[in-house]
């Protein structure tokens, strides 16, 4: 009888503690979905560099390759250097043309003044119109050169700054023409992750608040800290129709999904071996300040 009491009481004793534990499982679970500012939707960002040309031509030296890593000021391309040194030098000539025309313009004016009454107020008046067109056409011809100088400067691409390049397809002989992309640059000094989180918890989210990131595919935890929250986002129902009224879409009351807001971490510290791809996949956990690290 005592054995069968025993049996009874351990099985409703066995019971209450699974419900209890089912209950706190649930809390958890709950606290954890809602309250908790974490996120699995994270990416490693980084600013990219199109690096475009200034002049237009042929590509005649290509210095880097795809994936290489570059330093602010390194050469990346030259475009068409033989063409615009030909220009440069046809504006030299230009502006020898036009300070001979000058020369020889001052030269009747002054002997104008020196003979005086035995030149004709018109033919002077002529001669000094003269002068004045020359002077004109120097500096018109000044201006050229530095263009043509400026041009033949920008026949060398240099990278701006420090970073990878990627995504690389040029080669000698393509042409570029001007302002078009030649390559993309990755900013090393810009990467960074953002992490989109739900904006019921962004309450529990502060800049200075330190982060846990751990990157897919990689067993080694990053810690960061929030650097900065988005100013804003797009509004999807924010439009206008045709007679200028807002669009408004319908929406359930009972279905309300709620917004990501980006938030920008910095990594403090990057272990060996890790790579920041900008791109990949990562998991944000904002811990509270001052909490140990795991």
């Amino acid at each position: 009888m005592k054995t069968a009491l025993l049996a009874s009481l351990g099985r409703w004793l066995l019971t209450i503690l699974l419900v209890a534990g089912a209950i706190l499982v649930a809390l958890w679970l709950w606290r954890r979905y809602e309250n908790d500012p974490w996120t699995r939707d994270g990416h490693v960002r980084a600013d990219v560099v199109r690096i475009t040309t200034d002049v237009g031509g042929l590509v005649t030296e290509v210095h880097v390759r795809d994936n290489q890593f570059v330093h602010r000021g390194d050469l990346l391309v030259v475009v068409d250097r033989p063409r615009f040194a030909a220009a440069l030098a046809q504006a030299d000539a230009n502006i020898a043309a036009a300070r001979a025309t000058l020369d020889l313009a001052r030269k009747e004016a002054r002997r104008d003044i020196a003979l005086g009454d035995l030149v004709a107020t018109e033919t002077h008046e002529q001669n000094v119109a003269k002068v004045e067109t020359a002077l004109a056409q120097l500096a018109q011809a000044s201006a050229a050169r530095d263009t043509a100088r400026l041009n033949l400067t920008r026949t060398a691409v240099h990278a701006s700054v420090d970073g990878k390049v990627t995504n690389l397809d040029l080669h000698p002989g393509d042409f570029l023409a001007a302002g078009a992309q030649a390559m993309a640059l990755v900013d090393a000094r810009s990467i960074r992750i953002e992490g989109y989180f739900e904006e019921t918890k962004l309450g529990h989210i502060h800049v200075g608040d330190r982060a846990l990131i751990r990157l897919m595919g990689d067993p080694h935890p990053l810690y960061g800290h929030v650097d900065s929250i988005a100013g804003g986002i797009a509004d999807d129902q924010a439009r206008t129709t045709g007679n200028l009224l807002p669009a408004v879409q319908p929406t359930f009351e009972w279905v309300r999904l709620a917004q990501r807001i980006p938030v920008r971490v910095q990594v403090d510290r990057l272990p060996v071996g890790t790579r920041l791809i900008p791109g990949r996949t990562a998991t944000v956990t904002i811990l509270q300040q001052g909490a140990p690290q795991r």
